[in-house]
């Protein structure tokens, strides 16, 4: 039985909370778009009454949305938070195809779109969802036309906050059940380990917000009290241009907007560097040391923070400025109240400096993968987590990411596994065998590479496989470079080696 103080954790009671020490204080602003805290309470409770009353959902139904950053998708996941119901966030830059397979295995009810993405899934059809509503019209008049709501349903902390997708090993996505609690509980680590979301700190987010570190960033400064600043679009020299402008103490990016910042001419990183900055995040993809070096020359040595973590598992571990040049290529320690292990194929854990597979525990891991047992089975030992990457660490303890048990590819702080691209290539006529792999890219972190097997040798180039692949998966999966080859190097299961690939390129 719970004791009589018990209270659920709760992700709008935080905002709320917040609203209630300073009511008019500015919240968000994206564009010319602002919300006080009181306005930004109202309107996700008016969603929230919408959601219940008007279009007739209950706790433990889900709804989607698909649209770029804005004010109006906070607000519609807080709203939708509130009232129990669990919100699949979908990436915009997917195909049709890609999206109507998500909201047919989500089993969302609503769909909430912005402009773009309407156009774009004018024709698709969807197995359960009833209602459309287009955030850039519809939205603000089913807004007003909805009450605040009076009484809200009991939410339990371990209940599903969001569904991010992420693809598997057969390239099929996996709806990622991500609690309350996890990210919650994940808002105060982030607090005390990064020190840049008080209420006096002023945060500008980037990252898309589908993605699960694009949510949580954008989130925790207004959970705390704080300003959030909100970008929809990547334009490195508006970026370093509001860093000084707004005042900003803290944003985070992936290495694509550091390489895209630092790639500015030296007069107008001069111009616009913000004496309020304090902390720069990086997380998605391994940050170059050559990047690193250069953040720190620019920014100072006492700002940079890289982060190594998963949408299963929250954030795992964080390299802190005093670290940065002094473990090379490295992600540090174990985020607070996080444990990690590396162990062999044995399962016992490895002495220093020997690379096994990374298991972490903590209370920021998720419920599991929605509708595939098998494979919540497969990444969850006794409480530990694996997402199938490989590690060590060194005699101080300190972690490092040496390759990707599964293949994924990092592209641009977008997680690719290579199957699925290989999956649509093997389709194409004149394609007899395939492979993908990731390659270094000093821009995107990786770009892919398809090795190819063709009929009678048919010339086939990253054009003509760009027109082929066309609405069958998103732009940023298809292959950048196109190799062709005698064959694919395989072993007597048939598995590809994709190691012998890479020394290929």
């Amino acid at each position: 039985m719970l004791p009589p103080t018990f209270q659920h954790l709760s992700i709008a009671g935080g905002i709320r909370s917040a609203m209630s020490r300073n009511p008019s204080k500015q919240a968000l602003k994206h564009g010319k778009n602002k919300r006080s805290y009181k306005q930004l309470t109202d309107r996700m409770d008016r969603i929230s009454n919408g959601l219940i009353h008007d279009l007739k959902l209950t706790p433990k139904d889900h709804a989607a949305i698909i649209s770029s950053n804005s004010i109006e998708y906070m607000e519609i996941i807080l709203g939708a938070s509130q009232v129990g119901i669990a919100m699949a966030t979908i990436s915009p830059k997917l195909s049709p195809v890609e999206i109507q397979l998500i909201c047919n295995d989500v089993e969302a009810k609503v769909l909430f779109v912005d402009e773009s993405s309407a156009e774009l899934l004018r024709d698709v059809h969807f197995e359960t969802i009833t209602t459309v509503i287009a955030i850039n019209n519809e939205l603000e008049e089913w807004i007003n036309q909805s009450k605040p709501i009076s009484d809200l349903p009991v939410v339990q902390e371990w209940d599903v906050f969001t569904i991010p997708y992420t693809s598997g090993t057969t390239g099929k996505p996996k709806g990622v059940l991500v609690p309350y609690r996890s990210r919650i509980l994940q808002l105060f680590g982030m607090a005390v380990e990064y020190g840049c979301y008080s209420p006096d700190d002023r945060f500008l987010a980037i990252a898309p917000m589908c993605h699960g570190a694009g949510m949580i960033f954008a989130l925790a400064p207004i959970f705390f009290g704080g300003y959030a600043e909100i970008m929809d679009q990547f334009d490195p020299e508006e970026i370093v241009t509001v860093l000084k402008k707004e005042h900003i103490t803290g944003f985070f990016g992936v290495p694509t907007h550091f390489h895209g910042i630092l790639s500015l001419e030296n007069a107008i990183l001069e111009k616009n560097k913000p004496g309020s900055l304090e902390t720069i995040i990086s997380n998605a993809a391994a940050l170059p040391q050559a990047i690193k070096e250069e953040i720190v020359k620019v920014y100072g040595d006492d700002v940079l923070h890289e982060t190594y973590g998963s949408t299963e598992g929250g954030i795992i571990s964080n390299l802190r400025p005093a670290d940065q040049l002094r473990k090379l290529q490295c992600v540090g320690q174990p985020f607070p109240c996080t444990y990690i292990k590396v162990v062999n194929t044995s399962g016992e854990e490895c002495p220093p400096n020997e690379v096994g597979e990374l298991f972490s525990s903590s209370p920021y891991l998720f419920n599991g993968y929605w509708k595939r047992p098998k494979e919540t089975e497969e990444a969850l030992d006794q409480g530990w987590l694996t997402v199938g990457d490989l590690a060590k660490r060194d005699d101080e303890g300190y972690l490092y990411i040496v390759d990707r048990k599964k293949d994924m590819v990092i592209s641009g702080g977008i997680n690719i596994y290579p199957r699925e691209i290989e999956e649509v290539l093997f389709q194409h006529p004149d394609i007899i065998d395939a492979a993908v792999i990731g390659v270094p890219d000093e821009k995107w972190g990786e770009t892919l590479k398809a090795f190819l097997v063709t009929k009678d040798n048919v010339e086939l180039n990253t054009d003509t496989l760009k027109q082929f692949c066309e609405g069958k998966i998103a732009k940023i999966k298809m292959p950048r470079t196109v190799s062709l080859i005698d064959a694919i190097p395989r072993n007597a299961g048939g598995k590809v080696l994709k190691t012998t690939l890479r020394k290929l390129n």
